[in-house]
């Protein structure tokens, strides 16, 4: 018996591996990236394939195709990704598996890093697959392995929907020293119900629903939920993390309740839904996003005519939007017993007043001189710059301003083709990087040749997935396991989709960068500028910079244009940090030549 310490990501990865998961596929996004990372870490002693997908819709797909073979595989992705791989998911709650298949998506109420706060259990609750929400990570652990054993026995993906605190919280697990089983793989049998014909899919969607009501009876018995009886007439739900925050309240508050722990949000259990309504006088259902746990609670109590008062998203005494916390919690328990919210007393000390701290691109980030050059090279036009996400969705901040649009993975080039259509004399300038390129911004390209689009597209490639946390793409010479034998040329791609004008330049090489701008911009049809250099948080650092005052004109361009955090406001004039990454972009702007290499005479 050993004791590891786990984040919640990792504890669902070591789960997979105790289950005996034989593919992982995962697209990074947070809060879920630290899940396949722990798995590619696991995958060679543990003897399973792991692999960064280009996008979620492949890996889902990877993942489906192993499960037809037999195997057991996991598909990881945050809820946004879900959008992504919704057209396999749809077809395949219709075909079905027969290897245990495990999606796991990973909600972001708040959200703190997404664009959305989609609700990942109306997506499983629309695609008639069942989905579990774990509290702790210790649960998601135990939850995983469960869910490959349903998948099994209903021959249906299933969801697990952890949110952020479950994913990015730590937790002592206690783990049975030795290896799983393994698992004999019985291969890919031929059969027409793997071709999803309509009269395939007619027949199917009995089964699918039939398949419901058996996941509900499984639920029945799961020990995932829990019912704890009060003598208080007061009867709480509360489904995944919620409910924690649910007995951390109460018992601050020093109120009684009868608890129900919702694991296993969709399909409701009945059972002990019923046995709650049968001894509380009225009901609070405590959840986060979407009413999903209380719409099922209702739609019960109706069914069976029960009058008990049913509280909660509905009538508004939980909030829809945003995270919830103990304090939230708290003052919503408040509420629904007729009890003045906690006073000044009672409540935490205020956290203290932080310094602002405005979300801007690192001292040395190469985007940061890609969007300069080309906000320089398009001056004195009306060009609008699209963008996308990753790190360069920061080129929107002030001083740069760069980017006026930004929609969804991949949408860049394709908002800058419907942009040219309506304004064709307009300049359009599309933004994306590397990863996104492969994730679903080349089949915008594709299009955009095709249709003969006036617009030019910037691949800002860093050679890495950044903002995740320098993930590897199909550009490099790695994958999740190790080395590649191979990697995928982003300029050889774009030429080889129809792009005439294709020009690979380093970012901090200023007029080599600017010349192909103005050139790009110049240029009828699709072009493409690939603005290669490496992550600043990867590189080696330069010789640092510093501004010899003896030369400055003071004229701020240094701060007013490039926005590097790195130089700021001095007493006697601009000054450069220790922050300083040395990569010398500042200098090439100085009008004075007043920034020097540290050292310089």
């Amino acid at each position: 018996m050993s004791l590891k310490l786990l984040m919640g990501n990792e504890a669902i990865a070591y789960g997979a591996a105790e289950a005996g998961v034989q593919v992982a596929c995962a697209y990074p996004g947070t809060p879920s990236s630290e899940i396949l990372e722990t798995l590619a870490a696991l995958a060679r002693e543990k003897g399973f394939y792991a692999e960064w997908s280009v996008n979620e819709k492949a890996a889902l797909e990877v993942a489906a195709g192993a499960s037809y073979a037999g195997a057991r595989a996991l598909a990881a992705m945050k809820q946004v990704g879900l959008n992504a791989a919704s057209d396999p998911l749809m077809s395949l709650a219709y075909i079905g598996v027969k290897g245990g298949l495990v999606i796991v998506v990973a909600d972001d109420p708040g959200p703190h890093s997404s664009q959305t706060e989609q609700d990942t259990r109306k997506f499983a609750q629309f695609a008639k697959l069942p989905v579990l929400d774990p509290a702790t990570p210790a649960e998601a652990r135990e939850m995983v392995k469960y869910a490959f054993e349903l998948s099994e026995n209903l021959l249906l993906p299933v969801i697990l929907r952890p949110t952020t605190r479950t994913c990015h919280a730590c937790q002592d697990i206690e783990f049975t020293d030795g290896a799983a089983p393994a698992r004999p793989l019985t291969g890919f049998e031929k059969n027409q119900n793997w071709t999803i014909f309509p009269s395939l899919s007619a027949r199917k969607h009995v089964w699918l629903n039939q398949q419901q009501e058996k996941a509900r009876e499984l639920f029945e018995k799961a020990e995932f939920n829990q019912l704890s009886i009060d003598s208080s007439n007061i009867g709480i739900i509360a489904c995944g993390v919620s409910y924690n925050y649910v007995r951390e309240a109460l018992q601050l508050s020093g109120l009684k309740a009868s608890v129900l722990k919702i694991g296993t949000p969709y399909p409701l259990p009945r059972g002990p839904v019923l046995e709650l309504f049968r001894k509380a006088g009225k009901i609070l259902v405590v959840e986060e996003q979407e009413p999903v746990v209380e719409d099922q609670v209702i739609a019960l109590a109706w069914q069976n005519r029960l009058t008990v008062p049913i509280s909660g998203k509905n009538d508004r005494t939980v909030p829809r939007e945003g995270e919830l916390n103990v304090d939230r919690v708290r003052a919503i328990i408040d509420k629904f017993c007729g009890r003045e919210p906690a006073g000044p007393e009672a409540a935490p000390a205020p956290a203290p007043e932080l310094p602002a701290r405005p979300p801007v691109l690192c001292a040395g980030c190469p985007h940061r001189a890609s969007f300069y050059i080309f906000k320089d090279a398009a001056r004195g036009t009306d060009a609008v710059f699209t963008g996308d996400i990753g790190c360069y969705t920061l080129g929107a901040m002030a001083p740069l301003a760069a980017v006026d649009t930004c929609l969804c993975m991949g949408a860049s080039i394709t908002i800058a083709t419907g942009l040219n259509r309506v304004e064709p004399d307009r300049r359009q300038v599309a933004f994306l990087g590397d990863s996104t390129f492969f994730h679903s911004g080349l089949t915008g390209l594709i299009n955009a040749v095709y249709n003969s689009a006036n617009i030019t597209v910037v691949i800002l490639d860093n050679c890495t997935t950044a903002m995740t946390g320098h993930q590897p793409h199909p550009g490099l010479k790695q994958t999740a396991m190790g080395p590649a034998r191979t990697s995928v040329d982003i300029a050889g791609l774009v030429k080889a989709c129809g792009v005439e004008y294709v020009r690979v330049v380093d970012p901090y090489d200023l007029k080599a960068a600017r010349q192909a701008a103005e050139e790009a911009l110049s240029r009828p049809g699709p072009s493409v500028v690939i603005m290669k250099r490496e992550c600043a948080t990867l590189a080696k650092k330069g010789r640092r910079r510093t501004i010899n005052l003896k030369k400055c004109l003071n004229c701020s361009l240094c701060i007013g244009k490039l926005g590097c955090p790195a130089i700021r406001k001095g007493s006697g004039g601009p000054e450069i940090s220790a922050k300083c990454f040395g990569c010398g972009v500042c200098a090439q702007i100085c009008p004075a030549g007043a920034i020097e290499a540290a050292g310089q005479e």
